[in-house]
């Protein structure tokens, strides 16, 4: 392994952590709301939580991208208000890993707060405990192996993510390389020997990944 590769490496794993870390409470609050409530529009929000796992993470990619540039309602806004530009920069493969890891965050959270069991929430309210106080007290560590896999599954998803990448961050090498742009990019270039290098690493980080959710919800089962 190459110096330049360990930086890629690092660059992976800190945007795929920090695209995880922004969406826990937006994804925990999401996921807690469809678990224990019905209410209307429901069916259309959990279809489009779930849309970035159907269509072709490219077009998610370009929506981001559309959303996102200095043409863009949000991009436009953030250029002309504070003189920041998204696209094509570590934030933006912030974004696209954040928006790609989402989905599966939110299926895997509403998993867990679907299998606590309500008679203890409405045990507390009848105790005179408010709304957040259940959540905080009850709801949120009876879940937390549940919710604890989820993001380590979100984490790996992550890691893993090309096409939304590519579409809203481009190639800018040591500016917006993860690790799957890099290995497409060593293919392009005929250099197979220093892509499966890569591609080792990266499959050793999933597994690990993959691995230590499938053990937290493992242990939620036998609970």
């Amino acid at each position: 392994m190459l110096p330049e590769d360990w930086q890629i490496v690092w660059f992976t794993t800190w945007v795929s952590a920090l695209g995880v870390a922004l969406i826990i409470p937006p994804g925990l609050a999401l996921a807690w709301l469809l678990a224990r409530f019905q209410w209307p529009g429901k069916s259309i929000v959990e279809t489009l939580v779930a849309l970035p796992l159907v269509v072709p993470p490219v077009a998610t990619g370009l929506i981001l991208l559309k959303l996102l540039g200095r043409r863009g309602p949000v991009g436009g806004w953030l250029h002309q208000t504070f003189g920041v530009d998204i696209v094509f920069s570590a934030p933006a493969v912030v974004v696209a890993l954040a928006v790609m890891s989402f989905p599966l965050l939110v299926r895997s959270a509403r998993t867990a707060f679907e299998e606590v069991p309500k008679r203890l929430e409405d045990i507390a309210r009848t105790l005179g405990r408010g709304p957040w106080n259940v959540f905080l007290t009850i709801s949120l560590p009876l879940a937390r192996r549940g919710l604890a896999g989820g993001v380590v599954l979100a984490f790996a998803r992550a890691l893993g993510e090309f096409g939304a990448t590519i579409m809203v961050a481009g190639f800018i090498m040591g500016k917006t390389t993860t690790l799957s742009l890099a290995i497409y990019q060593n293919v392009q270039q005929g250099d197979d020997a220093h892509a499966l290098r890569l591609l080792a690493v990266c499959i050793a980080m999933a597994f690990v990944a993959l691995w230590i959710s499938e053990r937290l919800s493992r242990r939620r089962t036998n609970a």
